[in-house]
């Protein structure tokens, strides 16, 4: 009976809503590199509980079970089980993952069970992948600006992101926007056009809680930058009203324009319709004295 009863919980574990929020542990890792999710042993341990791991993967998908295997008289076998060939199960019941991916982030949660031992949900973690790209822009100056952006896939909002140059504030004109999975820094160089074509390599990394972060190198030559594209100025509400005025002049002048070639067109049109000769003809013929009547007698 308690091995039947054991049997059922385990299959309902992934459905049962225990897992409280002040529970669930952030971690981040890097696309393409390494992390360990740890599962501690309980208190006490009476020879019969099994560990188990579970994961549910950001995109929505079922609660897909890792791994299950015995806590104590484990066997050398217990690697073999996992399905996943980047994932590997430790000697200190951790879970181990390597070469990390866009769709391995999501939630994981180890639970040790037996007869006397029911810890569903025992270490549970939303785990977040990291990633960066890298980009180059031209100002209408010349200069060369780097937009470096750092994304995140994971189940929850972007935490705070911070950009460092070294270990201190990234220098030059900076500008930083954050949506709730990417922050995007644009740098641009203090120098004129002249000198950002001689600007030395820099090193910028953004980081993420955990001490987790992607590192940018800013090359010295600007050829090396994969892509390009033009970056308008800043707009202010003066450059705006200057500009819907210099709009309104080049409207106003070009309405007066039409009107003066339609009344232009209206004059030719009632000189050609008007004929001199006829009426010159007119005026001579009337000039001409009629003959006198001739006379009866």
């Amino acid at each position: 009976m308690a091995c039947l009863l054991f049997y059922f919980s385990f299959l309902l574990l992934p459905f049962i809503p225990l897992i409280s929020s002040d529970n669930i542990l952030s971690s981040y890792v890097a696309l393409r590199e390494t992390v360990e999710l740890s599962c501690p042993e309980p208190p006490t341990l009476y020879g019969d509980e099994m560990l188990s791991w579970f994961r549910s993967p950001v995109s929505g998908s079922p609660t897909i079970p890792v791994i299950r295997v015995p806590v104590t008289n484990r066997g050398p076998e217990a690697r073999k089980i996992l399905k996943e060939v980047r994932l590997s199960l430790l000697g200190n019941n951790s879970l181990w993952l390597e070469g990390a991916k866009e769709e391995d982030a999501g939630r994981y949660w180890c639970a040790v069970l037996g007869n006397y031992a029911q810890y569903q949900n025992w270490r549970v973690y939303d785990l977040s992948v990291i990633k960066g790209s890298q980009l180059s822009a031209k100002t209408t100056d010349g200069s060369l600006c780097s937009i470096l952006v750092c994304s995140v896939v994971s189940a929850r909002f972007l935490d705070s992101v911070i950009w460092l140059e070294g270990k201190g504030k990234v220098k030059g004109k900076v500008e930083t926007f954050k949506g709730k999975d990417a922050s995007l820094l644009m740098v641009c160089p203090l120098e004129g056009p002249s000198e950002s074509r001689m600007r030395r390599a820099r090193s910028i990394r953004c980081i993420f809680p955990q001490n987790k972060g992607i590192s940018f190198n800013l090359t010295a030559s600007p050829d090396s930058l994969p892509a390009h594209c033009v970056v308008s100025p800043t707009w202010d509400i003066q450059k705006i009203l200057l500009l819907l005025c210099v709009l309104g002049q080049g409207v106003a002048i070009l309405a007066l324009g039409i009107v003066l070639w339609r009344r232009w067109n209206q004059y030719r049109d009632g000189a050609t319709h008007f004929k001199p000769e006829t009426q010159i003809y007119e005026n001579i013929h009337l000039s001409i004295p009629s003959p006198p009547a001739p006379r009866t007698m």
